[in-house]
C-alpha cells in the first residue's frame, strides 16, 4: 500500500492524514471541527458538548451526522454490545430498513403516526423501519420449523427512523438512530422467561461496563404489546421520562406504571349526606383550597374527558394528577372535553362538575377516592358538596389512574418515593404470541402439534448511552468520558514543531503506547497554538493527557493530567509506556 501510495502524482502539498495505526490516530490533517459556542438552539448539555467537541453535526431537525470521533465512541459502545450479546448466545445479522407495508397490516400497526411511509415505483405501499418485530417474525415463520430449532436469539445494530414530532435534544430525541435491536424465540413461556433473564443480564454489564449510573424499572408496553416490559434509564435532569423509585431500589417504576400509597389526610367525622354550599367564582382546586381551608386531599378533582362512547368523568384526589396514559389503557384514545360539551352533559362550568346525580356519564375514580368523604362539584354553576361518599352517594369505576407524587410510599415496603427525570437507554419486552400468531409463525412441538412461536424483544440505543455519559460526567471544561466510552485512552499533546527532539520522543511514545495496547489520539499539529491543543483536549475529555515539549528533555519527566480530577502526574521517561499503561489502568 505505502508503495502504491508512493506513486500517485500528486501536487506539491498535497497530503491525506496519516492511516490510523491500530486504535491510535495522528491527528493532522483529521476533521475534527471543535467549537467555542454551543448551537443557540441547544438545551442540554450533551446536545451542546457533542457539537463543541466535533463529534456529530446538525443536517436538519433530529437529524444528525456522526464525525470521526463521535464514531470512535459509537464504536466501543458497540464493541461492548456485541461482546455481550454474543456471551449469551445471540447471533448477529441485518435485516433492510425498508419493508413492504403489508406485513405491518397483518399485525396491525400500520399506519402509525410516528412512521414514515412512501410507495416504490409501482404504487406498491412501504415503510421506513421504526422498529423490526414484523420482519424478524416473517423470517422466523420460514426459518424455525420444529421445536429442535428453539431457542434462538437474533439482533442487529442498524438504523431506525421514527417521525419524531418534537426532535430536540441533539441525540436524545432524533428522527434517524442506530439501535441494537434483538428477538429471542421460545417455544413456551418457560423459555421466554430464561431468555428474558438472559439478557437482563446482558443489558446489566453492558451498562456497567459502558460506565454509566442506571435504573431498571418497570414500565408500560405501549405501542410494542406483550405480557410485561423493563426500561432501563439514566439519571439525569436531561431525561423526559420520569420514574418512581425508593433509595435502595427495592421499588422503580415509570410513572406511567408507578404505584404508591398515598398519605391520607384526616377526614374527621362523615356527614350524614352531601352538603351544598356556594363556591362563587370557584374554579379550580387552589381556589377551593382557600375557600375552604381544607388540604387538596380532601377535595376531589373531577376532569372530563372524551373517548369513542362519549364523555367520561375522571376523578382523583385534589393534591393528584390524572395519569393520561393510565386512564387511556382503560379507556382507550381520548381527549379532553370542549367546555361548551361540558354545559351540555353536566349543566354547569368546568369548576362546578362532580359525580353526584350525574348521568348517563361514565365514571371512573382512582382507588384512593374509595376511602373517606370529599368535597366535590355539585353540577350547579357556584356550588359545591361536603361530604360525598363514593359507593353511598354516586357510583364508580375504581382503579389506578393517578400520577404518584414524591414521598408517597413504595408498595413494597413502605420507604418513601423519588421522583428522578432519566433518559431512557434500553428496554426489553415479553411480546408473547401476538406477533407470530399474527404472521404464522409457528413450530412443530415434540407431540406433532403446531404452536406459535413465543417471542421476546429487546432494544438498546447507542447513542443514548453516549448522550447519558455526557449528561452525567462533564465539568465547565467540557466532556469527562467514563474510560470505556472515550473515543481515545490517551490525548497526546505535542508542543514544538515536527523534526525537533520533543517531535522525535512524541513519535516515539506514540508507537510505544499504542503496542502498550493503548488507543492514542496524537496532536501533532504544527498550526494550532498549545493553549488551543489544550482547550481542546479538556472538550473532548480522553481520561489521560499526555504532554511533550522542550522543558520534557533531556530527562523528564513527562506530564500527564488526570481528566476526571485534573490531577496532575509525572511519568518519566525510562519505561514511560509501561508507567502510562499503569497509570491509565489505574483509573476508574
Amino acid at each position: 500500500m505505502s508503495e502504491e501510495m508512493d506513486s500517485i502524482q500528486a501536487p506539491e502539498g498535497w497530503a491525506m492524514p496519516a492511516a490510523p495505526v491500530a486504535g491510535s490516530w495522528r491527528l493532522s490533517g483529521r476533521l475534527w471541527p471543535t467549537l467555542r459556542d454551543p448551537p443557540a438552539d441547544a438545551e442540554a448539555i450533551s446536545h451542546k458538548l457533542m457539537v463543541r467537541a466535533g463529534l456529530v453535526r446538525q443536517l436538519a431537525a433530529g437529524l444528525y451526522t456522526i464525525l470521526p470521533l463521535g464514531l470512535k465512541v459509537l464504536e466501543r459502545i458497540n464493541r461492548i454490545i456485541r461482546e455481550e450479546m454474543d456471551a449469551i448466545g445471540a447471533q448477529e445479522l441485518m435485516m433492510p430498513v425498508l419493508h413492504p407495508a403489508e406485513i405491518w397490516e397483518q399485525t396491525g400497526r400500520y399506519p402509525l403516526d410516528e412512521q414514515f411511509g412512501l410507495e416504490d415505483r409501482g404504487g406498491r405501499a412501504m415503510v421506513l423501519a421504526m422498529t423490526h418485530e414484523e420482519i424478524i417474525t416473517w423470517h422466523a415463520a420460514r426459518e424455525l420449523r420444529s421445536y429442535r430449532d428453539l431457542p434462538q436469539s437474533w439482533y442487529q445494530i442498524h438504523t431506525k427512523l421514527r417521525d419524531e414530532p418534537r426532535a430536540k435534544g441533539g441525540l436524545l430525541r432524533v428522527r434517524e438512530f442506530q439501535m441494537k435491536d434483538s428477538y429471542s424465540f421460545d417455544r413456551d413461556d418457560a423459555g421466554l422467561n430464561a431468555s428474558y433473564q438472559a439478557h437482563s443480564i446482558a443489558y446489566r454489564r453492558i451498562f456497567d461496563r459502558c460506565g454509566v449510573r442506571w435504573h431498571r424499572v418497570e414500565s408500560d408496553t405501549g405501542m410494542m404489546g406483550g405480557r410485561g416490559a423493563h426500561e432501563y434509564m439514566a439519571p439525569s435532569p436531561a431525561g423526559e421520562d420520569l420514574i418512581a423509585r425508593t433509595a435502595d431500589g427495592s421499588y422503580a417504576a415509570n410513572v406511567e406504571l408507578a404505584v404508591s400509597v398515598a398519605h391520607e389526610p384526616a377526614f374527621g367525622e362523615t356527614p350524614g349526606e352531601p352538603e351544598p354550599f356556594d363556591t362563587p367564582d370557584v374554579g379550580s382546586i387552589d381556589q377551593l383550597v382557600q375557600l375552604t381551608g381544607l388540604p387538596a386531599a380532601r377535595l376531589s378533582k373531577n376532569v372530563c374527558v372524551v373517548n369513542d362512547d362519549g364523555p367520561v368523568l375522571a376523578i382523583v384526589r385534589g393534591e393528584h394528577q390524572v395519569h393520561e396514559k393510565k386512564l387511556a389503557r382503560i379507556i382507550g384514545p381520548h381527549r379532553a372535553a370542549h367546555p361548551e360539551e361540558i354545559e351540555q352533559w353536566f349543566g354547569c362550568p368546568p369548576g362546578s362538575i362532580g359525580p353526584v346525580g350525574l348521568d348517563g356519564v361514565r365514571v371512573i375514580a382512582d382507588e384512593t377516592i374509595a376511602r373517606g368523604h370529599y368535597v366535590t362539584g355539585a353540577n350547579r354553576e357556584g356550588v359545591h358538596l361536603r361530604g360525598a361518599v363514593l359507593g353511598r352517594d354516586f357510583t364508580a369505576e375504581t382503579a389506578d389512574i393517578r400520577e404518584v407524587l414524591e414521598g408517597e410510599l413504595s408498595v413494597v415496603d413502605g420507604q418513601p418515593l423519588l421522583l428522578e427525570k432519566v433518559i431512557e437507554l434500553g428496554n426489553i419486552f415479553k411480546l408473547g404470541t401476538r406477533y407470530s400468531e399474527a404472521l404464522g409463525a409457528t413450530y412443530l412441538g415434540e407431540d406433532g402439534n403446531e404452536r406459535p412461536i413465543v417471542m421476546g424483544s429487546y432494544g438498546i440505543g447507542p447513542a443514548r448511552i453516549a448522550a447519558a455519559a455526557i449528561e452525567q460526567s462533564n465539568d465547565d471544561a467540557g466532556i469527562v468520558w467514563p474510560k470505556p466510552l472515550a473515543p481515545f485512552d490517551v490525548h497526546l499533546v505535542l508542543i514544538g514543531a515536527s523534526g525537533t527532539e520533543q517531535a522525535e520522543l512524541a513519535d516515539r511514545l506514540f508507537v510505544e503506547l499504542t503496542e502498550a495496547k493503548l488507543d492514542v489520539l496524537y496532536d501533532d499539529r504544527e498550526d494550532v497554538k498549545p493553549g488551543e491543543k489544550f482547550v481542546e483536549a479538556e472538550l473532548l475529555g480522553c481520561p489521560l493527557r499526555l504532554t511533550i515539549g522542550k522543558r520534557t528533555l533531556p530527562d523528564g519527566p513527562i506530564e500527564a493530567q488526570v481528566r476526571a480530577d485534573q490531577r496532575a502526574e509525572q511519568v518519566p521517561l525510562a519505561g514511560t509506556a509501561t508507567a502510562v499503561r499503569e497509570l491509565w489502568e489505574s483509573l476508574p
